[in-house]
């Protein structure tokens, strides 16, 4: 699609709503729309304290179009941004969504983090019921999707009220797994080829754990939780996690500690040595993760083990002492079907984990187009998968407390985590919702200072990959202390 801007040079909003729309086109910005082919105008103006916004567009062949307009006088910069992008993306979403075979289940909503958009207006004095109806009314969003993100709101809203203005999180990260599975976008790297980078990356990372720790106590802050994950963090060896989790807790007080997460992930990785020297260490929750308990799927997608190893590593797990257990399913697999979806899913139901997170594939950034016109097309299956999955888990008692979304996830879906009364995974919520401070260390590491009271949010990068973060070792501190205030 061949797209013009006039009036405005907002071209990240606009690609973005078209390919929310359009998730298989391919754009190209030009200064005068083409007399064939698809093609959009996005206009716009401001006029006596109003902006008046209208696209045009020609989509297989249909004419579409929408004008709207909005108050902007007296708004600070801040608020005539946010009003005038949401306009523009709206213009653009009710010319097209019309012509459309279908709907977004999501309206015009483009966001990772629904909920976070629901939470704001609550906070800000909206009730319950007129967020729902500003969700449905204005954004366009499904009925059963303005439930999930109420649901999540409600969520952050308790765990916000938990966390004090000096509580912070830890992101660990462990960059690598025994293989690499196929629809992967995580920066991780497979152990045959970089097993050798193990013992000097984790030799990096305790010094930076070190280093963190300092600061940690220089600045006054309390670490509420520790997420460490990856990667698969137990292809580190029994010895090796002892060493990691040792040193963690040399560096941080875990006196305020509330939750301790590991995410075992592959459970061809998982021996009851290592689940016993996490579970010493004060590790209280793990994650093993199948994403699919039917091994055809599992061949199909790189994984190297199978629907058997899930039900050992499970039992491992809670004969270690685990109490809480999250497992992973991922809906719109190759060669996975809604029947053999729903097979994971009542198989993982009948385990009966304290947390089961309902994953929408999205594939890779880089994807050429016919991967994005088969994921686009993947719609009405995953969308069956989804709303059994929730059939089911709604019945065994599980409810939603957080969900995000992703770029070119299977038919626009979304990820859900499902758990069981009062077994919320804390630091999923705080980091999703970006509801507090996390400093993350590893490779790959994003860590975000969060400020509840502004809304503002700062962010400093670790090196990306194995061989360069070990490389920046020594070099990796400015960051944080910026975040955390202490001069450089």
């Amino acid at each position: 699609m061949t797209y013009v801007l006039i009036g405005h040079e907002m071209k990240h909003a606009v690609e973005e709503m078209l390919l929310h729309l359009l998730p298989a086109a391919v754009l190209t910005r030009a200064e005068k729309l083409p007399e064939t082919g698809d093609r959009c105008l996005s206009m716009l103006r401001e006029q006596d304290g109003r902006a008046y916004a209208l696209a045009e567009a020609v989509v297989d062949g249909r004419c579409l179009r929408c004008e709207r307009d909005a108050a902007i006088d007296g708004m600070d910069e801040l608020a005539r941004k946010r009003t005038v992008t949401e306009l523009i993306k709206t213009t653009l979403y009710e010319a097209i969504a019309p012509g459309l075979p279908e709907a977004p289940v999501w309206g015009s909503l483009t966001g990772v983090r629904p909920a976070k958009l629901a939470r704001g207006l609550i906070e800000r004095g909206k009730s319950r019921a007129e967020t729902a109806e500003a969700l449905r009314g204005h954004f366009f969003v499904s009925q059963k999707r303005v439930s999930l993100t109420i649901r999540a709101a409600e969520t952050a809203l308790f765990f916000g009220n938990e966390i004090g203005p000096d509580d912070i999180s830890l992101y660990v990260g462990i960059p690598f797994c025994p293989s690499r599975c196929y629809y992967c976008s995580f920066v991780s790297a497979a152990t045959a080829q970089s097993g050798h980078l193990i013992e000097p990356y984790l030799d990096a990372l305790c010094r930076e754990i070190e280093e963190t720790g300092a600061m940690v106590r220089e600045a006054g802050k309390r670490v509420q939780s520790i997420y460490i994950g990856g990667g698969t963090p137990t292809t580190l060896t029994a010895e090796q996690l002892k060493r990691l989790t040792a040193r963690l807790a040399e560096a941080f007080d875990f006196s305020f500690l509330r939750e301790y997460t590991v995410e075992a992930g592959r459970p061809d990785t998982i021996t009851p040595e290592k689940l016993a020297a996490l579970k010493t260490a004060g590790v209280t929750r793990v994650s093993i993760n199948p994403q699919s308990m039917e091994d055809e799927v599992l061949r199909q997608i790189g994984r190297r083990h199978t629907a058997t190893d899930v039900l050992r590593a499970y039992e491992e797990a809670r004969q270690a002492g685990f109490r809480e257990i999250n497992m992973d399913l991922i809906a719109g697999l190759a060669g996975d079907t809604p029947e053999s979806f729903g097979r994971s899913v009542h198989t993982l139901i009948g385990l009966a984990p304290e947390n089961i997170t309902v994953h929408t594939l999205a594939i890779k950034r880089g994807a050429d187009l016919s991967d994005k016109a088969a994921n686009a097309a993947e719609r009405r299956k995953v969308g069956e998968m989804l709303d059994l999955a929730e059939t089911a888990l709604g019945a065994a008692g599980y409810g939603p407390y957080y969900l995000y979304r992703q770029k070119f996830s299977a038919g626009g879906f979304e990820n859900v985590g499902w758990c069981k009364p009062g077994t919320e995974c804390f630091y999923n919520v705080a980091m999703m919702e970006e509801l507090q401070t996390i400093l993350s260390l590893g490779a790959g590491g994003v860590s975000k200072r969060v400020e509840r009271d502004t809304g503002w949010i700062e962010r400093t990068n670790n090196p990306k990959y194995p061989q360069e973060y070990i490389g920046a070792a020594g070099r990796l501190s400015a960051g944080k202390r910026k975040l955390l205030r202490l001069g450089v």
